[in-house]
């Protein structure tokens, strides 16, 4: 499976990596997991620097409406792993994703990724 991820519930986190082709149903996949789970609002860390999106433009747009719906309650913060040319690939989605109101930044290195999400846990 191209994502996988792990929900853990004592640091309301979720990790995830994404490797090889990656299409709307495993993007929807993901997305349904993390709702059932509780975890839309806890801190997320996508790692997609091994990814390649295999979408076409009305699956970015379904996608992408999918993850508008998200907006209407909390979302929690956001950092995402990307090659440095990574994100010309996904701009689409990184913007739907950015438009949420929730701390959100694209990183280079794991690692960086997740020092700013320590930051972000609750006192």
């Amino acid at each position: 499976m191209p994502i996988t991820w792990t929900v853990d519930p004592d640091f309301e986190s979720v990790a995830v990596l994404a490797e090889g082709a990656v299409t709307r149903a495993d993007v929807e996949a993901y997305l349904e997991a993390i709702d059932a789970a509780g975890a839309v609002a806890w801190r997320k860390l996508i790692d997609g620097r091994g990814a390649t999106l295999q979408m076409t433009h009305d699956d970015m747009m379904a996608v992408g409406v999918r993850l508008r719906g998200y907006h209407d309650g909390p979302v929690g913060p956001l950092a995402i792993v990307l090659s440095r040319d990574g994100a010309d690939a996904v701009a689409r989605i990184l913007g739907i994703m950015a438009a949420a109101d929730r701390p959100m930044r694209l990183f280079t290195s794991v690692r960086a990724a997740e020092r700013w999400l320590e930051g972000m846990m609750k006192p």
